[in-house]
């Protein structure tokens, strides 16, 4: 097992620092629960006196309204306190007379979170602590002079998650890592990150859920509910076109406003609206000319006004800066009072030059009284409902060892099963050992870098899972293997070192084996396993080759091992570790089966055992495309922006043609499609049933699903829709609903309930600003991949629907054409 305890990079350039948002600084580093406080007793009612002057305040007598006792708070609050609480409390340990950090401990409330909002103590307000991250709670494990420890669970990434498509699963997740939030004293979770899959080279698609924004919204939606469920809170991440790392804070993403609203804000809206977020952290780009943290029609108009947002809306960390040279320049100041009138309503991480700003524009006029008051009733309702506030007594114990059972049980579920030539898979012969190939099998990736990152106590490789599970491994390859990785990792960990805490991960080099021991495995092994490995994390994106494409070891090792095995009539099982989307179609044709666990979390070798060994059936499906080449991707002709260095620009000219909806509508065949998945088991879908031949307020749709193999398991079954095109061009067809069956049985059967609504009809259409419904016909198409289609079904819309008026939004600001079919 890998033990996280071992030494982390402990020196970084200031510059790198900054760049995790798991550190964060302050003006008044040290957070200090405050002591009990006097108790009042009124009418046979006790309060806290939180301000401690022998009397109830209205903001202390909970018997009245959240609102009612805010007002009153906002009412006894200086001008420079109202200031304090629009800021996060910084970066403990930074000297700004030095502008340097300076040697000691973490003095925060809990050791490596990500900040806070400020505390008031004269008004007995806390401190509500926010931590990083999408794959599980990251804090510090180790403390100075602390002998416990403080590990938290690597759940699956969000690619892994995502590919259950199993909203319940995900929900129980999201309750074990909220566990986690809520015992180790935080009250927010920076998380779930939600962006869409726009191109397979986003450094941090691992964090993301799909290319499409329905799946991207219900498993956020059931990550949100799950998560909040134990009384803290979440925030979903970046809103909104944060696509790319390279120059994440200095970009303008020109988005049509249609591509906006049916793409990229889509998933958004199902989130918020079907599980209400605590906060929303909005994101680093510029969107059409300007920064997404002040942009109004974002997160007033859309966010609020349209979708019935109720929470905060805090920056990602230094939002509203272009750059770090910006932050360290003494004369340069986010534009705080545009942030604050957009609705952004906490600036994180804080800056005290963003306090004092704030404090001129309140003198000056510029920031008015009413203004400012809406941005403090949101930040001082997020303190009221934290467990802070209620000084709720964490534990530090979280229930790790049953949480460890939720993410073995999820990563399993998110395996997919790309290929299985002559059902090779399950495989459970244990007659002789397992020719384990590849640096990876005994270096497993649990998660990726960055803010997405965990300390977790351990990490099951590969072949640890394998042998827990029973299987002998090839001793000679292990000894081989082994040493190889120690040595490769310790070059690699040198080299962050030196590059700084968001050094882009590099893949370890393949061992370069003699083809005689290897032809000697293919004698005495009953199988070949190679384990292909990719990481990514925060700050920068993935490369074409060498990442996307395999490198040239890589191809070498699959040849020669394929060749040597076949030879003997012995089989190759590929597993593939990574985070997002590679090139497959080059080399699967010379394996026999390729399994897709992703990165798992800290279960994970066990995860792909259960699923080898047959103990799990794999249902996971592909919530993104393979391409068959890295230039069929619909966005490469526009990405990364211009220039491509540093770029400043860049433009989504696809429109709303990303993934399946590009390659589908185009007839780009795809290595592996939107939606695939294989199993052990077979299936049938039958029985369509549509609850009426004519459209009303909604439909629903019912089919059947029968395993009719010899195994149990569980099918996913995906309802696409048709629309009429004739007042705008669409996809063929878009996923707008989809069920996971139960673990049937061989032989039982589940029926399935879908439900279509207006908005499932409807397509943007700008020049009217609405949702509008086309009269006309309608096809349903229900399937277990996008192109694999079993049962098709027709109803009817008598007339167009208005299904939804907009407001005006995201005025262009150049000129651009988007992708027409």
């Amino acid at each position: 097992m890998k033990n996280n305890s071992i030494s982390k990079i402990a020196k970084t350039s200031l510059l790198s620092a900054l760049l995790i948002s798991g550190i964060s600084w302050a003006k008044n580093p040290e957070i200090k629960e405050t002591k009990i406080n006097p108790i009042i007793t009124l009418n046979g009612f006790t309060f806290s006196d939180l301000n401690k002057n022998g009397k109830l305040d209205r903001y202390e007598d909970y018997r009245l309204s959240i609102q009612d006792r805010i007002q009153d708070l906002i009412n006894q609050m200086t001008d420079d306190e109202k200031a304090s609480m629009l800021i996060g409390i910084g970066m403990p340990g930074f000297d700004w007379a030095k502008m340097q950090f300076t040697a000691g401990k973490d003095t925060a409330k809990v050791p490596g979170s990500a900040g806070g909002t400020t505390a008031i103590s004269r008004l007995g307000i806390p401190s509500v602590i926010v931590s990083d991250g999408p794959a599980g709670l990251r804090i510090k494990s180790i403390r100075e002079e602390d002998s416990n420890t403080y590990y938290a669970t690597a759940f699956p990434v969000g690619t892994a998650l995502a590919s259950t498509w199993n909203v319940a699963l995900i929900n129980t997740v999201g309750k074990a890592m909220g566990n986690e939030v809520k015992e180790y004293g935080v009250d927010v979770l920076l998380g779930p990150g939600m962006n869409i899959h726009r191109n397979p080279l986003c450094g941090r698609n691992f964090e993301y859920y799909s290319e499409d924004p329905l799946i991207a919204g219900k498993i956020a939606a059931a990550m949100v509910n799950g998560v909040q469920s134990n009384g803290v809170g979440t925030s979903i991440k970046h809103f909104a076109a944060n696509n790319q790392e390279r120059n994440r804070m200095g970009v303008n993403a020109h988005v049509s406003e249609r591509a906006l609203r049916e793409i990229y804000l889509r998933g958004f809206e199902i989130t918020v609206k079907e599980s209400q977020p605590w906060t929303v952290m909005s994101s680093y780009n510029l969107l059409n000319g300007t920064y997404t943290s002040a942009r109004k029609d974002l997160l007033t108009t859309v966010l609020r006004d349209e979708w019935g947002f109720k929470g905060l809306v805090m920056t990602d960390w230094f939002g509203g800066y272009n750059g770090f040279g910006a932050i360290m320049a003494k004369d340069v100041v986010s534009d705080v009072a545009k942030q604050l009138t957009a609705g952004n309503d906490l600036l994180m991480p804080g800056l005290p030059a963003q306090q004092n700003a704030i404090v001129e524009n309140i003198k000056s006029g510029k920031l008015s009284k009413e203004e400012i008051n809406i941005n403090l009733r949101r930040v001082l309702e997020l303190v009221m409902r934290s467990p802070a506030m209620s000084n709720y007594k964490y534990s530090n114990k979280p229930n790790l060892k049953e949480n460890a059972e939720v993410t073995r049980q999820a990563a399993a579920e998110g395996v997919v099963l790309l290929k299985n030539n002559n059902n090779v898979l399950p495989f459970t012969s244990k007659s002789a050992p397992l020719a384990v190939f590849g640096v990876t099998s005994y270096d497993f990736i649990s998660g990726g870098t960055g803010s997405g990152d965990v300390n977790e106590a351990y990490s099951v490789s590969l072949i640890e899972g394998l042998t827990n599970s029973g299987f002998s491994i090839d001793t000679e390859l292990e000894g081989l293997y082994k040493p190889f990785m120690a040595a490769q990792k310790e070059i690699e960990t040198k080299r962050r070192e030196k590059e700084g805490l968001l050094a882009t991960p590099k893949r370890l080099p393949e061992l370069e084996l003699n083809q005689e021991v290897i032809k000697n495995k293919a004698n005495t092994s009953e199988l070949a396993l190679i384990t292909i490995g990719r990481n990514a994390g925060e700050g920068d994106d993935r490369k074409v080759d060498e990442d996307f494409n395999l490198a040239q070891d890589e191809i070498n090792l699959i040849n020669v091992v394929s060749a040597a095995f076949h030879a003997q009539g012995k089989k190759v099982v590929v597993v593939l570790n990574i985070g997002g989307v590679i090139e497959t179609a080059s080399w699967k044709d010379k394996v026999d089966a390729i399994l897709l666990p992703w990165q798992p979390g800290q279960e994970g070798g066990n995860s792909v055992a259960d699923v080898f060994s047959g103990k799990v059936t794999p249902s996971g499906k592909l919530t993104m495309t393979f391409p068959v080449k890295y230039e069929d991707t619909p966005s490469a002709k526009n990405w990364i922006g211009t220039p491509a260095e540093n770029p400043t620009s860049v433009t989504y000219e696809e429109g709303i043609y990303v993934g399946y909806r590009y390659f589908n509508t185009f007839h780009v065949k795809p290595s592996y499609e939107f939606g695939y998945g294989l199993s052990y088991t077979t299936f049938d879908v039958s029985n369509l049933k549509l609850s009426s031949s004519a459209f009303a307020d909604k439909m629903n749709v019912t089919v059947t699903v029968k395993n009719t193999g010899k195994i149990a398991g569980k099918e996913v079954v995906e309802l696409y829709l048709s629309a009429p095109a004739k007042t705008i061009d669409k996809p063929t067809e878009e996923l707008k609903a989809f069920g996971k069956t139960n673990l049937l049985q061989p032989g039982e059967s589940q029926t399935i309930v879908l439900t279509l609504n207006p908005k499932d009809l409807a397509s943007f259409i700008p020049n009217k600003k609405a949702w509008i419904a086309e009269a006309g016909s309608y096809k349903v198409a229900i399937g277990t991949s996008s192109l694999n289609i079993k049962q098709t079904a027709n109803f009817t819309l008598a007339k167009e629907k208005i299904v939804e008026k907009i407001n005006s939004a995201f005025a262009a600001d150049s000129e651009f054409t988007d992708l027409k079919h």
